[in-house]
């Protein structure tokens, strides 16, 4: 995809991964959106645009409410014309065993994660296929959308069901001119682990959850320090930025910036393996036929 003089729409994208895709996309001439919920954030990363003679379009959204959403997208299709970059990154996270959490926690979580992929999608895209032009679609998820992690089953069913619809939306628009593209990023150096600063009052529950993002209750008291340690080791967003940049411009779908965890995804896939062989030899003990699939059910 030709990147210069398009337009670009990212989701939190006024600080951590958000802003880093916004100055990777800003670098190879096109025009930026950043949408974020936090005001001060957009202020910020306005001003640095602004001191780099780099035209930008900041919006204060909130990506769980569908009519500002559209108000977004409208603005931004004013100032910049068609989009054709749309960038779903804004993100959430809570953690905790299962059974400690609450409606909130699921309501907040999927709610960003999730919903605010769902309606970003369905204002943006009829756009996107009306214009024509080339586009594509970048979805953020997480290594925590391939494999369960303890104490974090909210988060991980909400990248899940990204990695899981992008999949299925690749395969929706292969007739089409838009690309999409997953980002399954591990640790980086963003603010992710303080989500809980933008959590609405009416979804707040008993125990600070988005505090205990990766850290169990025994190891709360050392969290500062854990968190440091993790994000010290962790890669620097604009490095991201600019793989998601190369991934629009080479049209790669999977983006897996952390090589480092291809063990753990072979580890599940010889789990899964073994786990067909096992049902397969049962079926055939129990006289069972094997079925033969339809083109539809092997579809990717």
């Amino acid at each position: 995809m030709d990147t210069a003089g398009k337009t670009a729409f990212v989701t939190g994208g006024a600080s951590g991964l958000g802003l880093a895709m916004a100055k990777s996309f800003a670098s190879a001439g096109m025009n930026v959106v950043l949408a974020d919920v936090e005001q001060a954030s957009l202020d910020s990363a306005t001003a640095w645009f602004e001191s780099a003679n780099t035209d930008v379009l900041p919006v204060r959204l909130d990506v769980t409410e569908r009519a500002g959403v559209s108000e977004a997208v409208d603005a931004a299709e004013a100032r910049f014309g068609p989009i054709h970059v749309l960038c779903n990154n804004a993100g959430v996270a809570v953690g905790g065993a299962t059974q400690d959490m609450q409606y909130n926690d699921w309501d907040w979580v999927l709610g960003v994660n999730l919903n605010g992929v769902v309606n970003t999608l369905q204002t943006v895209l009829p756009r996107m296929l009306a214009h024509g032009e080339p586009g594509h679609i970048v979805n953020t998820a997480s290594m925590a959308g391939h494999f369960g992690i303890k104490g974090m089953s909210v988060y991980n069913a909400s990248k899940f069901a990204v990695v899981g619809l992008s999949e299925s939306l690749r395969a929706d628009l292969e007739e089409t001119a838009i690309n999409v593209s997953v980002l399954c990023p591990g640790v980086v150096k963003t603010g992710i682990f303080d989500s809980g600063r933008n959590r609405p009052t009416t979804l707040m529950t008993s125990v600070d959850t988005a505090a205990q993002t990766l850290t169990s209750d025994a190891s709360a008291q050392d969290r500062p320090e854990l968190i440091t340690e993790m994000l010290e080791s962790g890669l620097e967003p604009e490095t991201v930025g600019d793989m998601v940049l190369d991934a629009v411009r080479d049209n790669d779908f999977y983006i897996f910036s952390h090589p480092e965890y291809a063990p753990v995804l072979e580890l599940r896939g010889a789990e899964q393996a073994q786990s067909f062989e096992r049902w397969q030899r049962w079926r055939h003990e129990h006289g069972i036929a094997d079925v033969v699939l339809g083109p539809t059910d092997t579809n990717q």
